[in-house]
């Protein structure tokens, strides 16, 4: 796997936003919060993901890259309210009202559960898979599954078995 390198200015920047959201927490609360590791290791669709037990965010360096301020800007927050909500709420829902609250009135960024950002170039391969209504994609692990026998998957609409479609051009 190619590793990117994110630039160190852009590091700084993921930091710098980290500590200004983290100093709105310690202040709010009045808890001197330990900063979170950040680790660039995020892969797939997801931006990034919190490791509550690890206090560690784990961030999607190829989304960082191509969303740069978007992504510091929306992301690092919705992280770290992650690990904070954990700290004073413990297992809750992870978008629940405390996270959305955590967001909106200590971190004070608006609470949104999914990012916007052009995934193509982070998607990785699907295949055609039919049923009596549509057409699917399944990931590559759910399709080697299919191929093990060790699954099958259903139409949600209409409850069929998914089928391979191996006329379909890839």
């Amino acid at each position: 796997m190619n590793k990117v390198r994110i630039p160190i200015a852009l590091q700084q920047a993921v930091m710098r936003c980290l500590r200004e959201k983290l100093q709105l927490a310690r202040q709010h609360f009045s808890v001197e919060f330990p900063e979170p590791k950040v680790v660039y290791q995020q892969r797939g669709t997801s931006a990034g993901t919190a490791w509550l037990q690890a206090w560690e965010i784990r961030l999607n360096p190829i989304l960082l890259m191509e969303n740069q301020q978007a992504f510091i800007d929306e992301v690092v927050p919705h992280e770290l309210a992650h690990l904070l909500v954990f700290r004073q709420f413990g297992r809750v829902p992870p978008h629940g009202n405390e996270w959305r609250w955590m967001m909106e009135s200590v971190l004070q960024v608006p609470a949104s559960r999914t990012h916007q950002f052009e995934i193509a170039s982070v998607q990785s391969k699907t295949f055609p898979y039919l049923c009596d209504c549509q057409q699917h994609q399944l990931t590559v692990r759910r399709h080697n599954r299919v191929l093990r026998g060790e699954s099958e998957y259903r139409c949600r609409q209409c409850g069929e078995k998914l089928r391979f479609n191996a006329n379909d051009p890839l």
